[in-house]
């Protein structure tokens, strides 16, 4: 990856809806080469999707918690049925596995406490192989779908 395919992966993080006229006229290359580039860094699954930005409160999602999960065992079969189970749960909106102690950490949105509460009991709870489950409530978001930092050297 060059400096220019940074600079097309700036540039698309920014705004993805971009023409690819605009696009090549922003990084300074012709329609052809641009596509050409565009292309390549989809099929080497550099660029993953493309996707509208959405803001959550104005979803109706106005309660986010952040829950810890640890599960009973660290298996391979008790953590793919526990992360079969997250992919099932449309409120869990980012979900990753830790290094130590808890073993996953994820963000839950609901309409607000009840419905977070009903969750929690009725399917976060639930959840094959949960040893214990910890929350904590989201006051504000600070930063929030951050681009990455194309611009640097890459070492960072």
């Amino acid at each position: 990856m060059d400096s220019i395919d940074r600079k097309i992966l700036a540039e698309l993080q920014s705004d993805g809806r971009l023409s690819l006229t605009e696009l090549a006229e922003r990084v300074n290359l012709s329609l052809s080469p641009c596509h050409r580039r565009v292309r390549a860094l989809e099929q080497s699954g550099a660029i993953t999707g493309y996707r509208a930005s959405l803001d959550p409160a104005k979803m109706g999602f106005n309660f986010l918690a952040i829950v810890f999960a640890t599960l009973k065992e660290g298996d391979r079969k008790a953590v793919s049925a526990f992360e079969d189970a997250v992919e099932e749960i449309p409120q869990i909106v980012l979900a990753q596995r830790l290094f130590g102690d808890p073993d996953y950490l994820m963000h839950v949105v609901t309409r607000d406490l009840s419905a977070f509460q009903k969750l929690y009991d009725e399917k976060l709870s639930a959840m094959p192989g949960v040893q214990h489950l910890r929350s904590t409530l989201v006051m504000k978001t600070v930063v929030q779908d951050r681009p990455f930092p194309l611009e640097t050297t890459g070492r960072d």
